[in-house]
């Protein structure tokens, strides 16, 4: 089992999401990650400042992991620009 650590630039942003619905959601979403890495909907990212991202709908939770504590970096939704 992992333990979950936000980060204050993470958690500004998830209270930045004006949909209730889809902070649940993505809150529910980072919850799953306590059994990394069983986990559905992350991807190893290469070339990129953190390590793994876990895919919510459109949204996009970047993350590390170390000697089993996550630690979520930020949460960004996907669009147009984003690639």
């Amino acid at each position: 089992m992992n333990e979950i650590k936000w980060r204050k630039k993470a958690l500004r942003q998830l209270r930045k999401i004006k949909d209730a619905k889809t902070r649940s959601t993505i809150k529910d979403a980072v919850g799953t990650l306590t059994n990394f890495p069983n986990c559905r909907n992350v991807k190893h990212l290469v070339n990129h400042p953190y390590d793994y991202r876990l895919r919510v709908g459109n949204w996009r939770v970047f993350f590390t992991e170390s000697l089993e504590i996550v630690h979520i970096e930020e949460v960004k939704k996907r669009d147009e620009r984003t690639y």
